[in-house]
């Protein structure tokens, strides 16, 4: 079938929750471990330190902390492998690639007046990979209970609790998939592939439905393949005061590209020749968008060896938009009218790309507390602790959200984080070491878990270029429901990401 784009104009209210979900939403408020090789192997504590490109995300004072010119890249190869377990059944994916990760400049124009006590203004420019999206998650098992057919049933049947009215019959008989609302085209999709059968078919406003998948067991597969990433371009202005205080001030540029695809695929035992025997149900999702944020920081040398740091970052405002596609298929008994005793096949007629309207999404602010001390020439350790209140994601406009915010308020947490930094000097060498801890969005802790990772790396300096490798890695547990509502079985994962970095450093 030839695909064509429907701009749907359409009261936006659940949509966005329900075609995406929670996890969606927590992809644009999470940041992970980005930047340059010097930042990485430590781990991301440079609060308190400044001096680096990627430390001017956390607290943007640091850039003043430069003593010349620069002009830095970095090169990442990301990997992430996903250990899936559904109904006791193990499976694994794994997905590499190799990215800029960070390229940015900055200018320090210092002022040598020994009567004037602001000695330094820096100004630099960033761009940052924050969020790498190319991933793949693959779960199989036998499902014992539950097929998806609950999933078609929670749109089309009434649910009081969040204010759904029951999918009358004469919209689904009568109706165009690109006419509808979200929530209409799951059930146009259920009842038109004949998943989900009306209790009274003679009656046109009938708006209660039964499954017409039989029971017993469920073989169930589900494959969810995404590419894109989320990134930032940072514009910092930051000044230093006599050699005790530097402040700073970032305004940044936010954009994302987002393409995901799942796959769902069921069969079941059928033997009594009856209803649905398999389906195959296929989303394509395409999310992009662009979003503003700025971050306040400052860097008191306490001493000269000991350091203290404090940073705001702001809340994201993104401005996003969704083109979603749906297939499905499924193979049955007595399917059509008169209905026919052979086993036989449908496709509803969905193969479209519905474009949305765009909507609002605020990802929350944090709040990040540094310590370090310096060792002379000769190292340091440093200390980051960051928290973030997840539960303040909102989309807007917010009485068109009113349930999905709610959700969203009642289901996320505030987390913490905690980073530790150490580096070590070897004449032109740099030897670096970190460990971090991120604690659950989540208010159940088991969702999505806490995250545990560590990293090293080492440095050469070559007078005016500088060279740094790094390794990281990170692991934590999660699970995955397959779908937002009423078929929300999912697979329990474990996945580890694996990051190997190269900055490169010129003194200009």
């Amino acid at each position: 079938m030839k695909k064509v784009i429907v701009l749907i104009l359409m009261v936006f209210t659940n949509t966005v929750i329900f075609s995406q979900g929670i996890a969606d939403a927590l992809r644009y408020s999470k940041d992970n471990l980005n930047g340059t090789a010097r930042f990485q192997a430590m781990s991301g504590a440079f609060g308190a330190l400044g001096g680096d490109f990627s430390a001017i995300n956390v607290n943007p004072a640091g850039s003043a902390v430069f003593s010349n010119n620069q002009l830095g890249f970095t090169f990442s190869n990301f990997n992430i492998k996903n250990n899936s377990n559904y109904f006791e059944t193990l499976t694994n994916t794994s997905n590499s690639n190799f990215v800029l990760n960070q390229a940015g400049v900055v200018f320090v124009f210092n002022d040598y007046n020994p009567k004037n006590n602001w000695k330094k203004l820096a100004l630099s420019i960033n761009y940052e990979n924050v969020n790498n999206f190319n991933n793949s998650l693959f779960s199989a098992g036998r499902n014992p209970n539950n097929s998806i057919d609950k999933y078609f049933l929670s749109f089309a049947n009434p649910n009081p609790s969040i204010g759904q009215r029951g999918i009358p019959l004469s919209v689904l008989e009568n109706s165009n998939y690109e006419d509808l609302s979200y929530i209409d085209q799951q059930a146009f999709l259920g009842y038109n592939a004949y998943i989900i059968n009306p209790d009274n078919p003679s009656n046109i406003n009938n708006d209660t439905y039964s499954s017409n998948v039989p029971s017993g067991t469920y073989n169930q597969r589900n494959f969810v393949e995404s590419s894109g990433y989320n990134g930032k371009l940072n514009f910092n202005f930051a000044t230093q005061y006599k050699d005790k205080l530097y402040l700073g001030l970032n305004l940044n540029s936010h954009f994302t590209d987002l393409r995901q695809s799942s796959r769902f695929y069921e069969n079941n035992s059928n033997s009594t020749n009856t209803g649905v025997s398999s389906l195959r149900f296929d989303n394509e999702l395409y999310t992009y968008g662009s979003g503003f944020s700025f971050n306040l920081g400052a860097i008191a040398k306490i001493t000269n060896e000991f350091r203290a740091g404090l940073a705001y970052q702001s809340p994201t405002w993104y401005r996003l938009f969704d083109e979603l596609q749906q297939t499905l298929t499924s193979t049955g008994f007595n399917y059509g009218n008169p209905p026919n005793p052979n086993l036989s096949s449908t496709t509803p007629d969905s193969n479209i790309i519905i474009a949305y309207q765009p909507y609002s999404l605020r990802a929350p602010g944090k709040w990040t507390g540094s310590l370090a001390y310096v060792f002379g020439k000769k190292g340091l350790i440093s200390l980051d602790y960051t928290r973030r209140d997840y539960s303040n994601t909102i989309f807007t406009p917010k009485n068109e959200f009113q349930v999905a915010n709610q959700i969203l308020g009642n289901t996320l947490d505030v987390a913490s984080e905690l980073r530790i930094g150490a580096e070590y000097r070897i004449k032109q060498w740099s030897l670096r070491g970190g460990f971090r801890n991120e604690k659950s969005p989540y208010k159940n802790g088991t969702t999505i878990g806490d995250l545990t990772g560590f990293s090293s790396g080492l440095g050469y300096n070559f007078g005016n270029t500088k060279l740094d490798l790094a390794y990281s890695h990170a692991q934590r547990n999660a699970q995955e429901s397959f779908f937002s509502q009423g078929f929300t079985d999912g697979a329990n994962f474990r996945t580890k990401n694996n990051n190997i970095v190269m900055t490169l450093l010129f003194e200009l």
